[in-house]
């Protein structure tokens, strides 16, 4: 047998010994967290604080940690909303600069998965296929598989409680629109979720397609060495210039020991984004006018913004792009960037033809044309042999599905950073955890009852990745703990007096 754990994994006299294809973790662990990303080692982190004697594993699909930040390489790849508030409350970010590096953003969740011990408890390249609740032992048995090809075996998992923090989409599928014509195209078809290690686009015509948060963030990087970017977009998205200068983070570095002035900034972020959220919500009309007013002060006096950067849509009815000092409006003043709107006819050999006649000459096209939503990473949820479809439950707390035993699912906020919710997720669950291992409870799950309840979106945003897949993910309620709401302040408020047996049904075996 392979060890999993070498110090651990002891396999019981009475199981089957293990073919090649098959590997066992024998003992019962506490918690199993599902991805190493951001999310998981927050949970992790929360777990241990609460609960320091908790047997736990984090079981990570790829081959190091980062999640996220691990599988998107392109160029120019960066948070889109700012690092203070996205970073851990427990683990201060000691770089400058609001918006952040992704390799930065790895190596610091990397960081952070050594510093507390938490990078012991990972076991890597490990992909959870299926998980299976059986209720007459209140635990969850997971089928893992592990390498490829002839190397290619399964392991078995079994704990009390599972933690999904896989994020909200497909690692292996992004989304990608038919394109008429690409195989006629003869040049390089790129998606920035498998962006090529070796492309060279030194001196090269590229048109990126989208105009989301990978393709405001790739195209100024690539303009600095391609001959010419052109970023085709269907339609506008709201885009603004924020400045990487801080004064006040700084000044608070200074003044206070690392950990209170990190607290101290990540608050301040955090505020900021809520008010602007809350003030462009409230008064489309006025944040409309300001952002424009941004956009226009960073381009040329004659520039048709109107034409490329006046979305039919309100702020924050979908995600708002960030860019750093104004790198992409600087790049279109120089004139190595350029924008058009436009709609695609189809490729040629030598580029994109549009339906207004244009021709865009390109040696390499880009497609950032979105994401495709995945819950739960894909895996197979059963309990008790029947299979659990995610859209037919709703959300409980933002985090626990209604009536599945010992399951919950970290997911962030849409209009603020991830990490916000996520933590709060991590805290929660942990304290689920305390009170079901003090009371003896073996296991615990939300449960709706006769109250009737509409079910809405998850996700308040008109965003075409949403609104392509509305049955990836569970759905939210209207009203009470069942709604999912996009507001940190009243979230947290909530987590500090909701208490935990509220519509909780506690058992034991």
């Amino acid at each position: 047998m392979t060890e999993i754990d070498a110090t651990d994994a002891i396999r019981s006299a009475n199981d089957p010994e293990p073919s090649s294809s098959s590997e066992t973790e024998s003992r019962l662990l506490d918690v199993i967290i599902i991805g190493a990303g951001l999310s998981g080692i927050d949970c992790a982190y929360r777990l241990r604080e609460q609960n320091p004697d908790a047997d736990y594993l984090i079981l990570e699909r790829r081959a190091r940690v980062g999640g996220t930040w691990d599988l998107f390489r392109y160029p120019g790849v960066r948070s889109d909303s700012d690092i203070y508030s996205l970073s851990y409350p427990f683990e201060p970010w000691r770089k400058p600069g609001a918006l952040a590096e992704g390799a930065d953003i790895r190596k610091y969740i990397e960081h952070t998965a050594h510093k507390y011990g938490i990078a012991d408890q990972i076991r890597f390249e490990r992909h959870v296929l299926t998980a299976d609740w059986d209720s007459s032992t209140d635990t969850w048995t997971l089928g893992v598989e592990v390498g490829e090809g002839a190397d290619e075996r399964t392991e078995t998992y079994r704990c009390r409680f599972l933690l999904f923090a896989t994020g909200y989409y497909d690692y292996d599928q992004p989304y990608t629109p038919r394109f008429a014509g690409a195989e006629d195209f003869t040049g390089q078809i790129i998606h920035p979720q498998h962006w090529p290690e070796d492309l060279d686009y030194r001196g090269k015509r590229v048109v990126v397609i989208g105009s989301g948060a990978t393709a405001v963030s790739l195209i100024p990087n690539l303009a600095a060495d391609a001959a010419h970017v052109t970023m085709l977009q269907r339609s506008p998205s709201y885009i603004f210039s924020s400045k990487q200068k801080a004064y006040l983070a700084p000044a608070l570095k200074k003044l206070l020991p690392p950990a209170a002035a990190h607290r101290a900034i990540r608050l301040r972020y955090a505020t900021q984004t809520a008010a602007i959220v809350h003030l462009t919500h409230r008064f489309p009309k006025l944040g409309r006018k300001l952002i424009r007013a941004n956009v226009a002060a960073n381009l040329p006096d004659d520039y048709p913004v109107d034409v490329h950067f006046n979305p039919s849509y309100n702020p924050w009815d979908q995600r708002m792009c960030l860019v750093p000092d104004a790198d992409l409006f600087n790049g279109i003043t120089e004139g190595s960037i350029e924008m058009v709107t436009d709609h695609i006819d189809r490729f040629d050999e030598t580029g994109v033809r549009l339906t207004s006649g244009r021709h865009l000459d390109a040696d390499i096209i880009v497609t950032a044309t979105g994401l495709q939503l995945l819950g739960f990473g894909g895996t197979r949820l059963r309990v008790d042999g029947d299979e659990v479809k995610p859209h037919d439950r709703f959300v409980f707390k933002s985090h626990l599905l209604e009536d599945v035993p010992n399951l919950a699912w970290s997911v962030g906020y849409t209009n603020a950073s991830w990490t916000l919710r996520a933590d709060m997720t991590a805290r929660s669950v942990a304290a689920l955890v305390k009170y079901m291992r003090e009371n003896g409870y073996t296991h615990a799950y939300p449960h709706l009852g006769s109250e009737p309840m509409t079910a809405q979106p998850l996700w308040d945003l008109k965003a075409g990745y949403v609104e392509r897949s509305p049955d990836a993910l569970p759905k939210s309620g209207t009203h009470g703990h069942w709604k999912v709401r996009h507001n940190y302040y009243r979230d947290a408020l909530d987590h500090r007096i909701s208490k935990i047996d509220d519509s909780m049904v506690f058992g034991r075996i």
